[in-house]
């Protein structure tokens, strides 16, 4: 599967740069899915809920199914996170899959960037990031694209990913 990744420091637009390239992506023709690594405890259920009560009862997955999706939670259960590599594997096949987040593992990258963010750029120390989407013009020895470039930006990630527009 080809992957790409959106990475860079909290707030700089990562998500956002995410939604639109996943718009502009699937508007070509393409298939999309995306990977979003969270730093902290998320819950995608609610307390009440059947599926919620049988995770609490100790399931280790819960699959919610209805007529308009279906969704598998696993409950890690103090086993370690898994890698990215394994979390791919779980996908359906696509065109293309967009990673947020994940900042070191080794698939190539575009990083956003915030001025007003205050933090440094990772891309300097980092190869396996091969564009930056940044609000202010930079110098760099790589691509860099006003981060609200987003056809731009696609073309270069489905240029980078070796995705090809479908006949």
């Amino acid at each position: 599967m080809k992957v790409f990744g959106v990475t860079g420091w909290k707030n700089t637009g990562k998500t956002g740069l995410v939604e639109r390239l996943v718009a502009e992506i699937t508007a070509r023709g393409l298939s999309v899915s995306t990977v979003k690594h969270a730093h902290h405890s998320f819950d995608v259920d609610q307390p009440g809920r059947d599926s919620h009560r049988h995770r609490v009862a100790g399931a280790q997955e819960v699959l919610l199914c209805s007529g308009n999706r279906w969704a598998l939670m696993h409950e890690l259960r103090d086993a370690d996170e898994p890698d990215l590599a394994t979390l791919l594997a779980r996908l359906s096949p696509v065109d293309l899959v967009l990673i947020e987040g994940y900042k070191r593992e080794p698939h190539p990258k575009i990083e956003t960037h915030r001025s007003a963010s205050g933090q440094l750029l990772l891309a300097p120390d980092d190869e396996t990031i091969r564009a930056v989407a940044s609000d202010t013009p930079l110098t760099l020895d790589r691509p860099v694209f006003d981060l609200d470039d987003t056809v731009g930006i696609a073309d270069f990630v489905l240029r980078e990913a070796g995705v090809s527009r479908p006949c």
